[in-house]
């Protein structure tokens, strides 16, 4: 601690006074991001208003004169090197108590939001140490070049000062030239703040609960000093407390998945800035098994919201576009707490049990208006992101943060709106865990996004099963064994993407395209494909649609469904082959029935208004009518026979 003479203290208090919004700008930048901004104002200002060094008076030996003194520092150099020490000991200590002034009751403050380029700064900026963002701000809020940064770095006790400027010019490089404006706009203005009440509903109820609470902790105090007294041993804790302590929470090393026999979520280490932050997650268990009133509560189909019966496996925690955020898993359910800073917390539960290398390889980390960010598995090396609504576009690759969190990428449009693109993302594993490969990924409102698949008949992949050769239950299979590559791939799913809107929050973990058929159209119509669309659940049942794909003008006009099951094993591992059939009325007009049956129907039958019978898997006759009713059955090579997955309704040349 700095202690000064009277003289330098009226300078300071002069300088303190003149320069105050620029030196609480400075904490602001160096204290920790993950703090959150509400606790880093108050932190801010604490730390100025404390910035102050205490004076001494110093004896004069008797007889002697005054001792010569250097030049008298600066009243500002002074506050300003007191603030940076004060904001940088929070570094080492997140768990720092904040100062006690100033202090708000009842109100959360927070600077006002910037934009995109000052929301993408403060993200680099929580991902780099405090003597990193030390040095930004002595360059661009100070004015000081480097060597005179680098001197005040020293004076500050930062270790190593010359890593800390290199790492600032890097991040400087890195965020384009305007970081200086960027840094001096509100985003980052702790004296410019808004205010939101914390909870004006439910204060009065929290005030009664904090009583009854300090009631019931004076009773166990007292209790445990009567069996203090008694000598016994200590009281060990129960099986729900052991799954609420935050030090109980299972921690997989950091490079255990390259040599798991287990590769899915188990084998995920725990990431983020706050992952040793035991208050943090404390609260996070606390909220899961017991959600205060007004927690908002998410759950995928068939996900239960239960409590925590033992210690959960910690995989994330740290600050997401202002928001707290700590994941956890249970062995069978992925579990996404959030602490906004302006509004109550909320718990997201997916079902994720029985995950593999695809399905456990990303998780949605964070979600906003229009746009969301993956946390990928460690055993994904990179990211490139397409739209399926343009199939012969290049693929574009995706920054990745060094915790595994992704930058931005755009949400598929919700039901409905207009479909005019369909965002996924192809994740590429590693090699440590054998051949890379990539395989795609969509997200559809839940924590786990859906893995993308393809497949035709006839090419020994991706035809019904191959999703668990493909890569989740069996590992990954032989080259392009059921993923979406390729242009007949991509052109099928550009006809497909805007149908998965229906399956949004369905607990969907994988959809495949079959095309189990192709088909001559009469009159020279051209060929049509006829694709088995297969959606599996986390929870088991599984739902398809069979779509009649005729010739289109555009590459991405949607298939027409011709029929639907739900609760069905058709076009899966465990199912019977799948027949399919549909009205179609020819350019001239002219009605027919067309109908295909996948490979292990060796004929059709038709019965109804069009009798007919064929000894091939396809069948083309005319019919009356548009709806004419008629029944189409597939006759197996067994004698068995199949009937077509119920019909939707005609369709047009």
């Amino acid at each position: 601690m700095d202690e000064r003479t009277r003289a330098d203290i009226e300078r300071a208090e002069a300088a303190l006074v003149e320069h105050y919004p620029r030196l609480v700008r400075l904490g602001y930048l160096v204290l920790p991001p993950s703090l959150g901004r509400h606790r880093r104002v108050l932190a801010a200002h604490g730390l100025v208003q404390r910035a102050l060094p205490r004076p001494v008076r110093r004896r004069r030996r008797r007889g002697g004169l005054p001792a010569q003194r250097g030049p008298a520092p600066s009243g500002y150099d002074l506050v300003r090197l007191r603030t940076l020490r004060l904001a940088l000991s929070y570094e080492a200590l997140p768990a720092r108590p904040l100062p006690l002034v100033p202090y708000v009751w009842g109100l959360r403050l927070f600077p006002r939001a910037g934009g995109a380029d000052e929301l993408a700064l403060d993200r680099a900026l929580s991902a780099v140490p405090a003597p990193v963002r030390a040095a930004l701000g002595l360059w661009h809020l100070e004015g000081l070049d480097r060597d005179a940064a680098r001197a005040v770095l020293v004076a500050a006790g930062v270790e190593d000062p010359d890593a800390a400027q290199r790492a600032a010019t890097a991040l400087d490089r890195a965020t384009g030239a305007g970081a200086a404006a960027l840094l001096k706009s509100e985003e980052f203005d702790p004296c410019t703040v808004q205010t939101r009440p914390t909870d004006l509903l439910r204060r009065r109820q929290h005030m009664r609960a904090a009583g009854a609470l300090a009631a019931a902790a004076a009773l166990v105090a007292a209790v445990a000093v009567v069996a203090g007294d008694g000598g016994g041993p200590p009281r060990r804790q129960t099986v729900a407390e052991q799954a609420l302590d935050p030090a109980r929470l299972l921690r997989t090393p950091n490079e255990q998945w390259a040599d798991a026999s287990r590769v899915d979520f188990t084998a995920w280490p725990p990431r983020g800035r706050q992952a040793g932050d035991r208050e943090l997650l404390g609260r996070a268990l606390r909220v899961w098994a017991a959600p205060p009133p007004g927690t908002r509560i998410t759950a995928s189909a068939g996900t239960s919201t239960r409590p925590p019966d033992q210690p959960p496996r910690l995989l994330y925690a740290g600050l997401i576009d202002n928001v707290m955020v700590a994941v956890f898993h249970d062995g069978d359910r992925l579990v996404r707490y959030a602490e906004p800073e302006d509004a109550t917390p909320t718990l997201h539960f997916a079902r994720v049990d029985n995950a593999a290398v695809t399905s456990g390889g990303a998780l949605v980390i964070g979600r906003g208006n229009g746009w969301m960010r993956y946390l990928l598995a460690p055993w994904i090396s990179g990211i490139t992101t397409r739209d399926l609504l343009a199939p012969d576009a290049p693929e574009r690759g995706l920054h990745i943060a060094p915790d595994g969190v992704t930058d931005r990428i755009p949400t598929p449009p919700e039901s409905g709106g207009a479909c005019g693109s369909w965002p996924v993302a192809r994740l590429h594993t590693s090699a440590r865990i054998g051949q890379p490969r990539g395989f795609l990924v969509s997200d559809l409102g839940d924590l786990a996004p859906v893995h993308l698949m393809y497949g035709e008949a006839g090419a020994g992949a991706g035809a019904p099963g191959s999703e668990v050769a493909g890569g989740d239950a069996a590992g990954f299979g032989g080259p392009g064994s059921g993923e979406v590559a390729g242009a007949p791939a991509l052109h099928s799913w550009a006809r497909t993407a805007c149908s998965l809107r229906a399956l949004r929050g369905a607990g969907v973990r994988t959809v495949n395209n079959w095309a189990y058929a192709r088909q001559s159209l009469p009159e020279g119509g051209g060929t049509v494909t006829w694709v088995c669309t297969r959606a599996d659940t986390w929870r088991g049942p599984g739902r398809v649609t069979v779509q009649f794909q005729p010739p289109a003008a555009r590459p991405t006009d949607p298939g027409r469904p011709v029929g639907g099951a739900l609760n069905t094993a058709r076009c899966g591992r465990f199912g019977r082959p799948v027949v399919g059939d549909v009205h179609w009325q020819a350019k001239s007009g002219k009605w027919y029935l067309l109908a295909a049956g996948s490979p292990g129907v060796t004929g059709l039958d038709a019965t109804g208004a069009v009798r007919t019978t064929t000894t091939s898997p396809t069948l083309a006759v005319p019919a009356p009518q548009a709806a004419a009713p008629a029944e189409v059955w597939g006759r197996l090579g067994d004698g068995a026979k199949v009937g077509a997955v119920g019909q939707v309704g005609p369709s047009g040349a």
